[in-house]
């Protein structure tokens, strides 16, 4: 049998394709593989700021830095605050996004300049968006303490959100959601904008309501851009640092500690780079599990 032959030309794309990825795959392997493969192996050395200082070289210790995180009682409620602050923004986003992406999609007034006025949250920075809902909740003279006090008649009048354990996390999603939401919104409404209208039209014309219609025809439609925001929104809240670090520092009493939050104290605040290290490697694992389950339950594919 005769064995198929490359054409000149054939040969010459495939080694233009090579050389104009191989930049990326230079940058992806110095800057992301590299790093992780190192923060790994790190997570079984014992290493702190005085090894970087003196040039003395990390101690393997086997799994002594994940015993040690799991004995003092720190790890587990990182990890439980984590996947509860994950699962209420991505919720809330998702729920929200799709339901100003509907509105946006009626054919509302001057819809292009709510669009423009909607992703100014997603532009500011992180760190400015915390700064705005600092002084929103500010314990004295915060916005939201006086809405709070205006619409209980006065019975809460000394409620400071980040001050409470109980809900000092929901006060960073409500934060994050600002942030956040506008994104997800944009997303799917460019998913909402390629659902065919004559698919629509003829379920109207057979009987289907609105909410069979968003059901059975819209929300299966868009399979795989809501996979695509829910994935975004999952891995970005995963990793969610400067927002919590700035509104709250991991406080108060550790009632926002996150995974995030652990891996920066053990490793610039403890100065225990081996530690640090450890809780990345697991906040790592637990986030590609998270996505890998939520892609095997959510299935990409459209209607027919």
């Amino acid at each position: 049998m005769k064995k198929p032959t490359i054409s000149k030309r054939q040969a010459g794309d495939v080694l233009f394709w090579s050389v104009m990825i191989l930049p990326v795959i230079l940058l992806v392997a110095t800057f992301i593989v590299v790093p992780i493969i190192s923060s790994v192996a790190m997570s079984f050395t014992e290493y702190k700021i005085k090894n970087i200082l003196t040039g003395a070289p990390a101690v393997w210790n086997n799994f002594e830095n994940y015993i040690h995180l799991l004995n003092d009682n720190r790890m587990l409620p990182a990890i439980g605050r984590t996947f509860l602050f994950v699962f209420i923004v991505v919720l809330a986003q998702y729920v929200f996004g799709m339901i100003l992406a509907l509105i946006l999609n009626s054919n509302v007034k001057c819809a292009r300049f709510i669009r423009s006025v909607m992703m100014m949250p997603w532009v500011v920075p992180t760190v400015i968006s915390a700064l705005v809902w600092l002084w929103i909740f500010q314990s004295q003279y915060g916005l939201f303490k006086y809405l709070v006090k205006v619409f209980s008649f006065g019975m809460l009048s000394d409620f400071a959100i980040l001050n409470d354990t109980r809900f000092a996390l929901l006060g960073i999603a409500l934060a994050a959601l600002w942030k956040q939401i506008p994104l997800s919104t944009l997303l799917l409404l460019a998913g909402l904008q390629n659902v065919p209208d004559d698919m629509l039209e003829a379920a109207k014309i057979d009987g289907a309501g609105y909410f069979t219609r968003l059901f059975k025809i819209i929300i299966p439609y868009m399979r795989s851009v809501i996979s695509v925001v829910v994935t975004m929104a999952i891995i970005q809240n995963f990793k969610q640092f400067p927002l919590i670090w700035t509104m709250t520092g991991g406080g108060p009493s550790n009632a926002t500690t996150t995974l995030a939050i652990l891996s920066y104290r053990e490793a610039f605040v403890s100065q225990n780079m081996g530690t640090g290290a450890a809780v990345t490697t697991v906040w790592m694992l637990l986030m590609i599990l998270v996505v890998a389950v939520f892609k095997k339950l959510m299935p990409s594919q459209e209607i027919d």
